[in-house]
């Protein structure tokens, strides 16, 4: 799902401004809905180009803020980048999330499946037998084989399962008992 998104930066004044360098801040929008973030550095609002969003100079210090600006636009087109890449829904708060490295850690299912399969090996004897845990472990192998023969991976995470997932790995488990 793409979509794209807009960048702006511009000056804004404290509460208590009097006078002097103003904060610089960036504005992501997305579907127009936005979100604005401190960019930590600051401009006096003489030698800012509000229509360009960049600092106005040839002096080495306005140099270094513009290549700092343009350094965040790269960061922030690399984080939509890897949310395009990942397949994930581009809102603000996920552009956001990526940008400042606030990403959830994804749940994969291999990981959860090692898990489940430790607790119930925990549980032999306490409502679970034996065979139950080796009917778990067989179908551990068999997603493994079938996440390294159709997906080249080994590990899938949560989000990407659905219906075709499931409907091509009972096909590979059981070729010739599922209808066609």
């Amino acid at each position: 799902m793409k979509s794209n998104f807009h960048l702006l930066f511009y000056l804004r004044k404290q509460k208590n401004y009097k006078g002097g360098p103003m904060a610089v801040y960036m504005r992501i929008t997305v579907d127009g809905k936005r979100v604005e973030m401190s960019a930590g550095r600051e401009c006096d609002p003489a030698k800012w180009n509000s229509h360009a969003g960049r600092a106005i100079g040839a002096k080495e210090e306005i140099k270094s803020l513009n290549n700092y600006l343009d350094s965040l636009l790269t960061k922030v087109r690399n984080a939509h980048q890897v949310l395009i890449d990942a397949n994930q829904r581009i809102t603000t708060e996920s552009l956001q999330n990526q940008f400042t490295g606030k990403t959830e850690k994804g749940r994969y299912l291999m990981q959860l499946f090692a898990e489940h399969n430790a607790k119930v090996k925990a549980l032999i004897g306490n409502g679970f037998e034996a065979n139950t845990l080796k009917g778990y472990n067989t179908s551990e192998k068999h997603l493994t084989c079938f996440l390294q023969k159709e997906y080249g991976k080994t590990d899938i995470e949560i989000s990407q399962l659905n219906y075709a997932f499931i409907w091509v790995f009972r096909r590979y488990v059981t070729p010739y008992s599922v209808a066609n």
